[in-house]
């Protein structure tokens, strides 16, 4: 009789291990942490972000739904889809939308300006990752306002972009024309995940204007906050490019008001590079921005100093700029401002799991070849 309860002590012992193990990043799921060598992300996203088929009810119950629905419409710029223009295809979308719809989108520079309505979610841009179409505008802040000179403005949910380039073609803002800025992407529905994609542009390219978001293996290029906004967002093994031959040169500008407020950047294996040498990761714009690197390589191009507390010395107080374990000759914190994070393992951990973004609940792979 003893041995037997102290073979059922022993299993429950291992059951209990076994369980706090998974939450702690060994057995998948959203506590699954991002692991420190890069060369293993392609096996831990593999093991943690299954597919519909696998998680139908795990799943946001809406987004469940929508893609067991799921249709493609084809868009070609030579007549051989349903639609020669990306607009066209998403006006044939009902409002209301409830089903996934995968636009697929042949190669070629499609010249338009599109606004995704919230009343339309579940839509997906692809391209194929041979031939990525090239989505662009010229629009800037004189003639559209600042966040709506974006090519591309998604303000439904459940929105997702795989091999698709989004280019802002005004031209680098000189410091002399007025309202010279000129967004590529706002992004303001929650729940979107952006995979192998290019974001283009100088000044303001990447509105991450509110929600939570995915970016894998991405390359985003710009000049001064080039990537801004109030969204919690998580980049994963994506390429910052600064174009800092002049003038300012600023990564992030993440415009948390307060530490109430639940969001924040988070780079994780990303690397930094581009030309000059004076880059900033981020500035405070606002009054309490919250941004993270972790395991990020950063090139020359980053300024020694790290930060700027954007001429506001009583912002040192209410920031949170964190970084974690980068390398490379810009991450040195020798000379990095006072008001720098240097995290420790616990600090870092809640920036390097899935469930920064929630995404256990709504993170998909990108579909296969459509």
């Amino acid at each position: 009789m003893t041995h037997h309860v102290a073979a059922v002590f022993t299993f429950i012992i291992f059951i209990i291990n076994h369980l706090a193990n998974s939450a702690n990043g060994g057995g998948g799921g959203d506590g699954a942490v991002i692991p420190p060598e890069k060369s293993q992300i392609e096996s831990w996203f593999t093991a943690n972000v299954k597919p519909y088929t696998e998680r139908k009810t795990t799943l946001d119950p809406a987004l469940s739904t929508a893609q067991a629905g799921q249709r493609v419409i084809k868009v070609n710029q030579d007549g051989s889809g349903e639609f020669k223009t990306i607009n066209d295809a998403i006006n044939s979308i009902p409002q209301g939308n409830t089903k996934r719809v995968i636009l697929s989108i042949g190669a070629g520079e499609y010249v338009e300006k599109i606004k995704i309505d919230r009343s339309k979610p579940f839509i997906t841009f692809y391209g194929s990752p041979d031939a990525m179409p090239n989505v662009t505008f010229g629009g800037t802040a004189k003639e559209y306002g600042t966040v709506d000179s974006a090519t591309l403005i998604v303000e439904s949910d459940y929105f997702m972009a795989v091999n698709i380039i989004i280019a802002n073609s005004s031209p680098r803002p000189d410091g002399k024309r007025e309202g010279a800025q000129a967004v590529a992407l706002r992004i303001s529905g929650t729940k979107a995940a952006f995979y192998n994609c290019k974001i283009i542009g100088f000044q303001d390219t990447l509105c991450d204007d509110r929600g939570n978001h995915f970016f894998k293996d991405c390359h985003i290029q710009g000049t001064v906050d080039f990537i801004f906004g109030s969204g919690k967002s998580l980049y994963l093994s994506t390429e910052l490019r600064a174009m800092g031959d002049t003038g300012l040169t600023v990564i992030t500008a993440h415009a948390r008001e307060s530490e109430s407020e639940d969001n924040g950047f988070a780079f994780v294996h990303c690397t930094i590079e581009g030309s000059g040498n004076g880059t900033y990761l981020g500035r405070a714009w606002k009054n309490s921005p919250r941004v993270v690197y972790a395991y990020t390589t950063m090139g020359n191009v980053v300024n020694r100093a790290g930060w700027s507390d954007n001429f506001r010395p009583e912002r040192r107080q209410t920031v949170f700029y964190g970084e974690y374990k980068c390398s490379g000759p810009g991450a040195s914190p020798a000379e990095r401002v006072e008001y720098t994070k240097q995290l420790s393992d616990a600090e870092a951990r809640p920036f390097l799991v899935l469930d920064y973004v929630q995404g256990n609940q709504w993170i998909l792979p990108p579909p296969a070849k459509v």
